[in-house]
């Protein structure tokens, strides 16, 4: 009798333990993310890593429409210090066009999530757009009602200013699933991120 107690009381302080260590992993390890579904003011888009220029961090970017047709495009983010613990990461990066990109596809995606009024015309393309950006988050989980830094994930949130600062929108990245996305920031800044990213695009 004092063998069997003995023997159940050992089965039970493992379960406890494993159960101990499996939420301890839950709250300290990146979770897993789930299928990305982006909301009426967002759009997605794949990306996988390339060496950026000036030990830049790059990625090569790729958004597909129902029809087949490509947008392609590279993103480079500078590494900033931060001044503090507490403070905000922030610097300067970068959008370069892709030969053989259709900017429709994107373009026309971005004016409904952005909520910009009209398609851009007449726009003189470039090979380089440089922007600001400032982090908002990092490690963070993606829902339908936003971003969290509970449990950990693998987004980073931030947002780029545009056109000497006159234009904002949030560029979100998560480069262990691939996925980025851009998402408004207000209405009224629509039109001009539209026209500032259709000269690389």
């Amino acid at each position: 009798m004092t063998f069997r107690l003995s023997g159940r009381l050992s089965c039970v302080l493992v379960v406890a333990a494993s159960l101990v260590a499996c939420q301890h992993q839950a709250e300290t390890s990146p979770a897993a993310d789930g299928p990305y579904f982006p909301g009426e003011g967002d759009v997605g888009f794949d990306i996988l890593p390339v060496a950026g220029s000036e030990g830049s961090q790059g990625w090569f970017a790729t958004y597909t429409d129902q029809e087949g047709k490509t947008t392609k495009f590279r993103i480079e983010l500078v590494p900033t210090a931060r001044a503090g613990d507490k403070s905000l990461a922030s610097g300067r990066g970068r959008f370069l066009a892709e030969t053989g990109s259709d900017p429709i596809p994107l373009l026309e995606s971005l004016k409904r999530a952005l909520q910009a009024r009209r398609m851009p015309s007449n726009v003189k393309r470039m090979d380089t757009l440089p922007f600001d950006y400032v982090v908002f988050g990092e490690n963070e989980t993606r829902s339908p009602n936003g971003f969290h830094d509970k449990p950990k994930g693998n987004w980073t949130t931030m947002k780029i200013f545009l056109a000497k600062r006159k234009g904002e929108v949030f560029l979100n990245v998560n480069s262990v699933a691939h996925k980025a996305e851009f998402s408004i920031k207000d209405p009224a800044y629509g039109d001009i991120v539209l026209v500032e990213l259709a000269k690389i695009l």
